[in-house]
């Protein structure tokens, strides 16, 4: 691949590659840059954290056709995230982008879900813009943390919850989730964060809870701007301790709060998960039962033959394939090969060498052994 440069930046291939396949779809990322300097922000991981104009690597035109011709899309089923990788959607500069992307793909006739994850202003405008769209399945995350060390997070905290009291305004319109993120244990997860949270869940649809991503370059960031370590160790996935979790479980038990994002957005729109999580029947057992019976309803366990059809198409193994009513388990496998199968056949799809521990929902093993 050549290089690219943007205002001086070389930009790392990893962001050159404008659309890659991520757990909750495949991720459009065709501007690049942002100045919000979240300091857990995965663009850490880029070497792309300095950049903070947004900019264009390609047309929208060209994005969008990337996009669709791309070997794992499927009209109508695959979920698409725009913008969630290397830029904030709703800021001034990109949201024409994004806007033009939505559209695009909605005068096709697409009916994909579509996930745009934002900490910024969502304006009545805007909310008005996303109700035009007649075929696509919107959701707009809008993503709260309650941190108050501008150091982690510099970006106050009222912007998002503005957000979601214009978003409610839309309900009925326009699909809102409340995506508390990251939360990290002794640092938003007492009390009054959590009050706070049940506060701004009245505004969504639902509320997904996540923990904090933390890798060796996010720690090493940290370090260097006098934060101490939020945990002792890094991982692959996602942090979020047994007793925080079941601390925030236990405060909600009355409103609609889930683990998973694509559970979030499932019962947001009334429709069966498209992760297949119902397989893995612990991670449903905080789930509102009406959003079981949808899950229960759609939940198949794929044959053989689409097994390793889609195998096949994703380049996987098919002889070191196994299966049962849970999930079916692949061999030396990449992300985007194991989340298109599980895409296509609403059916979990898990690796032999990163196993998924009963009970753990896919977290880190930090806070949990």
């Amino acid at each position: 691949m050549k290089e690219l440069r943007i205002a001086g930046h070389e930009l790392p291939a990893a962001l050159r590659q404008v659309v890659d396949y991520r757990k909750s779809g495949l991720s459009l990322n065709h501007v690049v840059g942002c100045p919000l300097d979240c300091g857990y922000c995965v663009r850490h991981l880029f070497d792309n954290f300095d950049m903070k104009k947004p900019h264009l690597v390609m047309s929208d035109e060209e994005a969008i056709a990337t996009l669709v011709g791309h070997w794992a899309f499927r009209a109508h089923g695959t979920p698409i995230q725009i913008f969630n990788r290397a830029t904030d959607p709703f800021l001034p500069t990109v949201k024409d982008h994004l806007f033009r992307c939505l559209e695009s793909l909605d005068e096709r006739g697409l009916r994909n879900p579509v996930l745009v994850i934002t900490r910024w202003h969502v304006l009545p405008e805007d909310v008005g813009r996303l109700a035009r769209l007649k075929n696509l399945r919107v959701t707009v995350l809008v993503t709260w943390s309650g941190i108050e060390d501008a150091k982690i997070e510099p970006v106050d905290c009222a912007i998002a919850e503005e957000s979601l009291r214009v978003l409610a305004n839309g309900r009925g319109r326009v699909h809102s989730i409340l995506y508390w993120r990251p939360i990290v244990a002794g640092l938003n997860d007492g009390d009054e964060h959590i009050a706070r949270a049940r506060e701004l869940a009245a505004l969504a649809d639902a509320t997904v809870f996540t923990g904090l991503f933390y890798r060796n370059e996010i720690r090493d960031y940290f370090e260097s701007i006098g934060v101490p370590d939020l945990y002792d160790d890094v991982a692959r996935r996602k942090i979020l301790p047994k007793a925080v979790e079941a601390k925030i479980i236990a405060a909600f038990d009355t409103l609609p709060i889930f683990r998973k994002t694509s559970c979030g957005i499932a019962y947001a729109h009334g429709i069966p998960d498209y992760n297949g999580h119902y397989g893995i029947r612990e991670i449903c057992d905080i789930c509102p039962s009406r959003q079981l019976e949808v899950c229960k309803d759609a939940h198949r366990v794929p044959d053989e033959a689409e097994i390793h059809a889609l195998a096949l198409k994703a380049s996987l193994y098919t002889d070191q394939i196994t299966w049962d009513d849970r999930r079916i388990v692949v061999a030396e496998s990449q992300e985007q090969q194991r989340y298109f199968m599980q895409h296509s056949l609403n059916f979990q799809v898990h690796d032999r060498n990163q196993p998924h521990y009963y009970g753990r929902h896919g977290k880190a093993d930090i806070g949990w052994t």
